[in-house]
């Protein structure tokens, strides 16, 4: 089992277990370094940094994850020009057929006003987007209870997963995954778009927030260099190469891809404990310790 995890989800966003949770586990598993990575928010974080206290031998980065779109060289004119149009925050109107990425920010200053205007414009579309999955859902013959994905939710962000685990309760699907490959992924018959930034606008910001972007799995885009030439120049500093289910072969080309743009190395399990029958416990990536070296000393 890898001692370094840095990428990890809490139920403040879309994960079961509550931030000090997290980091008992992670303490449990005997794990030296961690980040918080929840999706689009930071509340989770002073709570972590709590817990750790209790847990000397154990690092946590504060973190966060930022979903984005990938946008074209231009903006477009009208929305009619795009098959899958969106409006993002800054006005721009793209084509989401062009993919999503996410982007992960560590060691942010997650009291920073600007970062958490952002990521509250873009929790409230998610929670619209939710709605709106649920109702394509109910169209399809998949009826789930609003209320119940609220509940599920609790205090975080409504995510996908809560959508997947109403689908489960109700006995439409009989894995988390299944609601995934079947409804609710990218291009998928009850998949809703939201607002997002752009990856350049998302790896600024968390520069703004004097964190450090990284991108994070990569091998999810269409075309990750030409991706990560375009982030480099805007700040991007590392890519997440060490991931679940990532091949050797795999790894060793972004190792190369790392090595070409001088970029840091970094992984994680993306855990957030739905299933742990099923997704890799955290820790369960070998990610190399010099990576959270690499980033502390940066930071």
């Amino acid at each position: 089992m890898s001692k370094v995890d840095l990428h990890l989800h809490s139920c403040v966003s879309d994960g079961k277990y509550t931030p000090a949770e997290v980091v008992g586990k992670a303490a449990g598993l005997g794990l030296d370094v961690i980040a918080l990575t929840d999706h689009d928010n930071v509340d989770g974080i002073p709570a972590a940094l709590e817990a750790a206290r209790n847990f000397p031998g154990l690092k946590v980065i504060p973190g966060v994850e930022i979903s984005t779109l990938i946008m074209g060289t231009h903006e477009l004119d009208s929305p009619k020009q795009a098959k899958h149009p969106v409006r993002l925050p800054n006005g721009q109107t793209i084509d989401e057929s062009g993919g999503e990425a996410h982007v992960l920010g560590y060691f942010i200053d997650y009291t920073d006003q600007e970062l958490l205007e952002t990521l509250k414009t873009m929790r409230d579309s998610r929670e619209l987007r939710a709605e709106g999955m649920v109702n394509k859902l109910a169209a399809l013959g998949l009826p789930v209870e609003w209320k119940r994905v609220q509940e599920i939710a609790g205090d975080g962000s409504i995510g996908r997963p809560h959508i997947a685990q109403a689908l489960l309760e109700k006995g439409h699907i009989s894995t988390i995954k299944e609601a995934f490959d079947k409804y609710i992924a990218f291009g998928g018959p009850a998949y809703v778009e939201r607002a997002k930034l752009s990856p350049e606008e998302a790896v600024e910001l968390i520069t703004r927030a004097k964190g450090l972007p990284v991108l994070a799995h990569p091998l999810f885009i269409n075309d990750p260099e030409a991706l990560i030439t375009r982030l480099k120049k805007h700040g991007l500093i590392g890519i997440e190469t060490y991931y679940k289910k990532y091949t050797t072969e795999e790894i060793m080309g972004l190792l190369r891809l790392a090595d070409t743009y001088d970029l840091i190395a970094t992984g994680g399990s993306d855990y957030h404990g739905l299933d742990d029958n099923a997704e890799m416990m955290m820790g369960g990536t070998d990610v190399p310790v010099a990576a959270a070296e690499q980033l502390m000393a940066l930071a």
